[in-house]
């Protein structure tokens, strides 16, 4: 009896134990089966690619200045140069383009004015790619002003939209000055650019040297202070009353020396505001009569300017204005109404009636934009002293489109 019972135990421990094992593999594969269900349906859902920005239009982008990062669509047409300049043919460089809701905008305030970085400037520069022109194209970057103009500054992405889409480009200028001053100069280049030019600018009123105080202190005079003016190589504000010939005064620079114009301070080329320019007497001593090209030593009192034996560079934001007073000059003074003939040189260390370094300057040109200041410089000289303006102000693309 004994042994019975316990072999019938023994029999029912096991059915017990062979129960429990199959209750917990079944079990264990209905979870792994819920389990590897569930899985791929929660993987698409953590990864879904978010949908596309749709891109704003030019106008929008225009009045949405915040530095906000979007995508704008427009047409390429053309790069701006200046405030209110864009062209349309011999581009200067690949620093920049224009892009409006329509390829036939003319109107520089329907216009978004977009930095190229040096990444995107091979495939989208205009002067390496002026078949651009026309074309629709996405651009991505932060809404902010460039050139003083609403824009795009650090510009991430380019693209051309639908298809490429191509519409004919605007034609003719559109400096304000286009269809009246300089209307006899408008598509032109090389000599024939060159000589309209000089005929629209060369019959002005000359000053004398005594009013050229009095004009600087209305043409350069601090946009922040308007008791001081501005020096042209130290940037420095000084006082309008601190004018003369002491140290620490500003006096009157002649960018084209007048030792390499062959020139006086009589009413002429001495006195013609377009090159004068209040100056740091000690700086403006410095500089003397050499050419300007990059290189030498440091300037004390001048941040950001270097001078050697030959040349002058000065800071980096009045480069282009340097420029565009030198090719001024140029073109003004042809030979006519008894003055010398000026022109440029393609080296330093020269003397007589040329100046350079050519190649430098145009550089400079191209590398500096025209700002708000030189401008309005433009105008007041225009409005209220010579009545004459400085053509490669209103388009810096002249200095290409005759020197190149």
């Amino acid at each position: 009896m004994t042994l019975l019972l316990g072999k019938g135990r023994s029999r029912t421990s096991a059915l017990v134990t062979s129960v429990t094992l199959a209750l917990t593999l079944a079990l264990s594969l209905s979870l792994s089966l819920a389990l590897s269900l569930a899985v791929p349906v929660l993987v698409p859902s953590a990864t879904a690619p978010a949908a596309a920005a749709t891109p704003i239009t030019v106008s929008q982008a225009i009045g949405q200045q915040t530095g906000a990062t979007q995508t704008v669509r427009g047409y390429v047409v053309g790069q701006p140069t200046a405030t209110s300049t864009v062209v349309r043919s011999g581009f200067p460089n690949d620093y920049a383009l224009a892009i409006a809701d329509s390829a036939s905008t003319t109107s520089t305030s329907s216009m978004l004015y977009v930095q190229i970085p040096s990444a995107f400037r091979s495939q989208w520069g205009l002067r390496t790619n002026p078949s651009l022109m026309g074309k629709q194209i996405d651009v991505t970057g932060a809404l902010s002003a460039y050139f003083s103009h609403p824009g795009m500054t650090s510009t991430s992405a380019f693209a051309l939209a639908g298809g490429g889409t191509t519409e004919p480009p605007p034609t003719g200028g559109t400096s304000p000055w286009d269809s009246t001053y300089y209307a006899p100069a408008v598509g032109k280049s090389g000599t024939a650019l060159r000589t309209a030019l000089h005929d629209i600018i060369d019959n002005h009123t000359k000053l004398s040297y005594d009013a050229v105080w009095t004009a600087l202190k209305d043409t350069d005079q601090d946009p922040n202070n308007s008791a001081n003016v501005l020096e042209l190589y130290t940037g420095r504000s000084i006082s309008k009353s601190s004018n003369g010939g002491s140290t620490g005064n500003w006096n009157r620079e002649h960018v084209w020396a007048q030792s390499r114009g062959g020139f006086t301070t009589s009413a002429g080329p001495g006195t013609d505001l377009h090159h004068i320019r209040p100056e740091d007497v000690t700086v403006n001593s410095i500089r003397g009569n050499k050419d300007f090209d990059n290189g030498g030593t440091a300037i004390s009192g001048c941040n950001d300017c270097w001078t050697d034996s030959n040349s002058f560079e000065p800071r980096d934001a009045v480069k282009g204005d340097v420029a565009r007073m030198l090719l001024y000059m140029a073109i003004r003074y042809e030979g006519g109404d008894g003055f010398n003939n000026l022109e440029m040189s393609s080296t330093v260390g020269t003397s007589s009636t040329l100046i350079g370094d050519l190649e430098t300057l145009l550089a400079w040109n191209a590398a500096d934009p025209v700002n708000t200041f030189e401008m309005r410089r433009n105008d007041r000289i225009h409005s209220q002293w010579q009545g004459n303006r400085n053509p490669f102000i209103d388009h810096p693309e002249w200095a290409a489109a005759i020197w190149n």
